[in-house]
């Protein structure tokens, strides 16, 4: 019975043989191969337990692939067993061929060496050939190409452990386990030259390809850096274009990777940022700018460009690092608000006032209003091209650039109107304001004011300033009035004012005084709001008292 049997055994022995070696020189890469000689031990030449020690460049080896049992997967992978050690184990012991076998009681002696190892437990052999739970086999697998094997380089070697049936190998197991090692040298030799040949393409990609080669340099700090990052072409039609951005600038921008790369930084850049991100690119260097995120909105940013250049071609893209600086740019505006507002109502102050007054003025007018500057050369007037005059006595470059493209301030002559419209300033100063502080506190002071400014905010048009001077009075900047519409506007605001305003739980009153003044190139800021102060002041005194009196 028994000699029926093994020739069926044998050929599907064969069979799993067969797949298996299919399998190892199929595998995609070197960790795959090793693995997949491991796995072969147990799954087709009756070993539950098999471990593949691969001899590192210093000539140490180290556990690379381990089968059959996950703890002791787990407790030895990747140890490492000194070259010596591994020397005097496979010239000790019985040699079956090609294989090394250390019985049970000689291998005691190894028990304490750097060999990373297992341990099994079972009972005592009950017969001669019985597998002792200490017993070791070793498959030496060296490279190919020497007859008999013996004399090439040991490249590594297959430990394996319990056989399924108990005893030790015997003629047809070691053969099939001296064939299989062999193949498996051979597939792990395969396997190392496919990776050394892809490395060496991949180095050869690399010279020939300066922007793969960059990337693949940097690819891990690049793709998981806290901050975006971006690679752009440089030069050309496509300039700008993005190419490659990482998790962080996806997130930042909410928009995906697949996306990003339909569009260059300048059509993600606002309107108003775009002659900065021109000169940044073609530079490189650092600034900051607003980028458009996908709901619409824009996000402040630092954004700092790096030129690689190749050494024969000249530039060829642009490393972008894009840092969020929104939370920053939020506090400068928020400072920046309190420098040049008022704390309490929230509208300009005395300060940004005067400076927005200021920026309309120039400085030198004629005894008609109008710039009569003097040519230094001819001793003459002189007029650019839209009939206005420049001083090039005074400043030399910087007056010219001062005056270029100016649309000089004119005011409405003489008492009646004429039809000039011209930038009117509004002087208001409230009535009975000091009463109401006298009588329910400055909490109700406060309230009234800021009802006031709220009031004046929206009877004005988009462009016009509502600013406060200080105390109880404010000023109101509105340009392209003729003295009627001025007129007209006091009217109005004043109106709005007297209406009973809530305070404290108590409904007040309070009356407004405006004096309307008119600013016009040649004056200083101050002249225009001591001009309007004082036609307040002529306005008040001519009303009646009861007129101007609050409460």
């Amino acid at each position: 019975m028994e000699s029926e049997s093994e020739p069926y055994v044998r050929l599907a022995s064969l069979r799993q043989l067969h797949q298996v070696m299919a399998d190892m020189n199929t595998a995609r890469s070197l960790a795959d191969t090793l693995q997949t000689v491991a796995n072969g031990v147990v799954t087709a030449l009756g070993y539950e337990l098999a471990c593949v020690n691969l001899v590192r460049p210093d000539g140490d080896l180290v556990v690379a692939a381990f089968s059959g049992n996950q703890a002791a997967e787990a407790l030895i992978t990747g140890r490492v067993g000194s070259r010596e050690s591994w020397e005097r184990r496979l010239s000790m012991g019985e040699t079956w061929g090609d294989l090394v076998f250390i019985p049970h009681t000689e291998g005691w002696i190894l028990d304490d060496d750097d060999v990373p190892q297992w341990y099994t437990d079972g009972p005592a052999p009950r017969f001669e050939d019985e597998w002792h739970p200490s017993d070791r086999l070793f498959a030496p697998m060296y490279t190919p190409g020497v007859p008999g094997g013996q004399c090439g380089e040991l490249i590594g070697v297959l430990s394996v452990d319990r056989p399924r049936n108990g005893r030790r190998p015997g003629a047809w197991g070691r053969e099939a386990l001296q064939m299989y090692t062999f193949q498996a040298a051979i597939a792990i030799s395969n396997a190392r030259l496919r990776a050394n040949m892809q490395r060496a393409l991949v180095r050869l990609e690399r010279e020939q390809q300066a922007l793969r080669a960059s990337e693949e340099s940097f690819r891990q700090a690049f793709e998981y850096a806290p901050s975006g990052m971006a690679i752009a072409e440089m030069g050309g039609d496509q300039h700008g274009r993005i190419l490659r951005t990482n998790d962080a600038l996806c997130r930042l921008l909410g928009r995906p990777a697949s996306a990003m790369r339909r569009y260059a930084f300048s059509d993600l850049v606002h309107p108003e940022d775009i002659g900065t991100l021109l000169r940044t690119s073609a530079e490189g260097g650092r600034a900051e700018l607003r980028l458009g995120r996908r709901d619409g909105t824009y996000l402040w940013v630092s954004l700092r460009n790096s030129v690689v250049a190749d050494a024969a071609d000249g530039p060829r893209f642009l490393l972008t690092h894009v840092e969020d600086i929104e939370e920053r740019k939020r506090r400068e505006l928020q400072l920046a608000h309190r420098a040049s507002h008022d704390s309490l109502t929230g509208l300009p102050n005395s300060a940004e006032l005067r400076s927005r007054l200021s920026s309309r003025l120039c400085q030198r007018p004629t005894h008609t209003g109008a710039l009569e500057p003097v040519d230094a050369a001819f001793g003459h007037p002189a007029f650019d091209a839209g009939g206005h005059g420049f001083d090039f006595r005074q400043g030399g470059a910087e007056a010219i650039g001062a005056f270029d493209h100016h649309v000089h301030t004119v005011a409405p002559e003489g008492e009646r109107d004429d039809g000039t419209k011209g930038l009117a300033v509004l002087f208001c100063d409230l009535d009975g304001f000091k009463s109401i502080n006298d009588r329910f506190g400055h909490n109700a002071g406060d309230a009234v004011l800021i009802e006031v400014a709220r009031r004046l905010s929206q009877c004005v048009r988009d462009g016009d300033t509502v600013a406060r001077l200080g105390g109880d009075e404010f000023v109101i900047l509105a340009d392209g009035l003729g003295k009627a519409d001025a007129a007209d506007l006091a009217v109005r605001l004043r109106n709005e004012i007297i209406q009973p305003i809530r305070a404290e739980g108590r409904a007040v009153r309070v009356g407004a005084s405006f004096g309307i003044g008119w600013a016009h190139c040649g004056m200083t800021a101050d002249e225009v709001l001591k001009s309007a102060d004082e036609r307040m002041y002529v306005e008040k005194r001519s009303r009646p008292k009861q007129h101007r009196r609050a409460g």
